[in-house]
């Protein structure tokens, strides 16, 4: 292997740690702008709960680009080959990005973050009721509250606000500690039953390759902290008036 092709490589996974930075910030922004139209539905501000929704389709249009050109430099870092032909990187990784968006493109109306925004909107009024035009399973699909199923990891008992890595069994939603999960499951490994779901009740199984970290699970353990935050302060508030009483 060249050392041209390390140093690209590198460079990529360098890049990748202020990308994850910044994806943290773009989710960290959606989060607020809900928050904030909830507060201002509570007062019946329809208008400027309008407008942040518009500005929710254009962050969400602003991740969707952001989430593409990632994706099209993990795939430069592992495909990548040094031919004999000068490479133009610009237009490859560009020619690549459209590539990726034309496959996994989502407008922003359709897309599962905007469909919670509405559907927090939606529930300061109407708590428990489904949204005009809306099917039970979308219900369940949109509630960002539903995907956070567990505050704490079933195994090392960390507050999942506090984890470092989490990961996410795609088969019961349960958030883990990576590095405590992954030394479960090798308990497991020449066994002849399958490793279980370490939280309390849970019939499925854990299985390496359904456990995830998407960037909808950081978005979600955002909000949880975020929400968490809000309320330790109204809390804070709420004592400081009493005593001041």
């Amino acid at each position: 292997m060249s050392v041209g092709l390390d140093r690209m490589r590198s460079a990529i996974s360098t890049l990748d740690d202020a990308n994850q930075t910044l994806r943290m910030e773009l989710g960290s922004s959606l989060v607020m702008l809900k928050m904030v139209a909830e507060d201002l539905e509570v007062d019946s501000q329809t208008e400027l709960v309008e407008e942040l929704g518009e500005a929710t389709k254009e962050m969400i249009e602003l991740m969707e680009e952001f989430d593409c050109h990632n994706k099209a430099l993990h795939s430069l870092r592992d495909e990548y080959t040094i031919g004999e032909d000068t490479t133009d990187f610009e237009t490859l990784l560009s020619e690549r990005a459209e590539n990726i968006k034309a496959q996994s493109y989502v407008q922003p109306e359709q897309h599962v973050l905007y469909k919670q925004f509405q559907e927090a909107v939606w529930k300061v009024h109407h708590a428990g009721e489904p949204m005009p035009g809306q099917e039970k399973e979308d219900l369940i699909m949109y509630n960002t509250q539903f995907n956070v199923v567990n505050t704490k990891c079933p195994i090392s008992g960390k507050e999942v606000i506090h984890l470092d890595n989490p990961v996410r069994s795609s088969d019961c939603m349960h958030i883990y500690d990576k590095e405590a999960v992954m030394n479960y499951l090798k308990q497991y490994k020449n066994k002849a039953r399958p490793c279980p779901c370490a939280a309390a009740g849970c019939p499925k199984p854990l299985v390496m390759e359904r456990l995830v970290c998407d960037p909808m699970l950081k978005v979600e353990i955002q909000e949880l902290r975020m929400r968490g935050r809000v309320n330790t302060q109204v809390h804070e508030v709420a004592e400081c008036t009493e005593l001041d009483d």
